[in-house]
């Protein structure tokens, strides 16, 4: 037997590429469908062009970008570290961003630099991706999960109000599917109660909130907000998040936790002298790598141009959907008082009698992915057995979380994807009614 690897000669099985989406430079094979060569479609036992949930928009200019880091001995803590922080507290007009390896990872940095812990409460929305209480959970703290507005599916101020206790110590308001949450109303209620305010922006860069002309990006009303630049989000950088920050103490102390706890002037000092084992403090190992950030860096030149795409494809699903009315289906608003939308899914709610599996399933048979989001937290089989899950009283979320259907979104995704998709949403909830 021969000890020497067949691997293929290119990376990634014809099966990856369907999960996928587009390969890197990819946005739309002859077939029409993203990233399906000739050969994957022949070999594909799907009988329909596959539609993907997400695909991620990678052009040459980051290509370029990650290739040129690749030529350094910096592939780590590096000049393109520091130029991508700058440019992400510039966007936001924030003094301060701290790069890490994920949203998750922002999240759990900003609660521990806030001095966040055991016996502490932090009040979430329950209708959220689950790292917002895993985040509060790996401090020590308790979750406590207030209701949302129906409109938004942001934290309900009131409800935040209600759920305040003398434990409570923060409020993290989530700006869900990219719709900035009612911030002055929260800044006001921390103000009050003496309660950090932290964003977990993670879906949201680009959002802006106020009355305009005077709005304000999201990311710079909290204490700390966080970003997340998984593959699905408007910009990605692969893996990867940061953390906004108004007081540079607040930045330094997240700077030295990412690295296992040693800050930038130390790590000169024990460079010059040899010694990389003295830390300050125990940290994580949270940083991000400089072709992360390089990739980062040339996404968030782009930003201008991705929220634009992802504006025109919402407003194309909205003009589909509209002009052939269904029953059992409402889409999700364009526009919203003193909100600028940054669209990170497109998100449609079914009627109480329309069954989701059923239409998932048969969106599925043409090819088509379609997600479900999201899933209570306090429902969840991890949370169940928190006290503060079994006490949340929350009819709204538990009603609107069974009903959301996110359908396939991303910058590229053409008119003629999404006349496929309208026309099988149609079809399928057609056949329910």
């Amino acid at each position: 037997m021969s000890d020497k690897l067949d691997l293929p000669h290119e990376l990634g099985a014809p099966s990856l590429r369907l999960l996928s989406g587009a390969r890197v430079g990819d946005h739309e094979s002859k077939l029409g469908a993203p990233g399906l060569d000739s050969e994957t479609w022949e070999t594909s036992i799907i009988e329909r062009p596959v539609i993907p949930l997400s695909s991620p928009d990678i052009t040459q200019a980051e290509i370029d970008a990650v290739t040129a880091v690749l030529r350094t001995p910096h592939l780590s803590q590096g000049p393109e570290l520091a130029v991508f922080e700058k440019a992400l507290a510039q966007y936001h007009g924030v003094p301060q961003a701290v790069a890490v390896s994920s949203g998750t990872a922002g999240l759990h940095l900003a609660l521990l630099t806030l001095g966040i812990g055991a016996g502490d409460e932090v009040i979430v929305p329950s209708f959220a991706f689950v790292a917002a209480a895993n985040a509060v959970h790996q401090v020590r703290a308790t979750p406590v999960f207030a209701e949302i507005d129906r409109a938004t599916l942001n934290l309900d101020p009131d409800a935040v109000e209600r759920a305040v206790t003398p434990r409570t110590r923060a409020i993290l308001a989530v700006h869900t599917f990219g719709i900035p949450a009612e911030m002055d109303a929260l800044q006001a209620i921390a103000s009050r109660c003496h309660l950090a305010l932290v964003e977990d922006a993670c879906e949201a860069i680009g959002a802006e909130f106020g009355d305009p002309p005077q709005t304000s990006r999201v990311g710079s009303f909290g204490d700390l907000a966080v970003f997340g630049f998984y593959p699905n989000k408007q910009l990605t950088t692969g893996e990867g998040g940061a953390v906004l920050a108004r007081d540079p103490t607040h930045a330094a102390h997240m700077r030295r936790l990412r690295n296992q706890g040693r800050g930038p002037k130390q790590m000169q000092l024990q460079q010059s002298a040899g010694d990389w084992l003295e830390y300050a403090e125990p940290g994580y190992n949270y940083r991000l790598s400089e072709i992360a950030c390089a990739l980062g860096r040339v996404q968030l030149s782009r930003i201008d141009e991705i929220l634009a795409l992802r504006r025109a494809a919402a407003e194309r699903y909205d003009a589909l959907l509209r002009a052939i009315p269904v029953s059992g289906l409402e889409l999700p608003p364009l526009t919203l008082s003193r909100r600028v939308i940054s669209w990170f899914v497109y998100v449609v709610r079914l009627t109480e009698h329309v069954d989701r599996d059923r239409v998932q399933a048969a969106l599925a048979r043409r090819g088509i992915a379609t997600g479900r989001y999201f899933a209570p937290i306090h429902l969840q089989p991890a949370w169940r057995a928190c006290p503060s899950a079994g006490t949340a009283s929350l009819p709204l979320t538990e009603a609107i979380a069974p009903r959301m259907l996110a359908l396939p979104f991303f910058n590229r995704i053409t008119a003629r994807q999404q006349e496929e998709v309208a026309d099988a949403l149609r079809e399928a909830i057609g056949s329910e009614v």
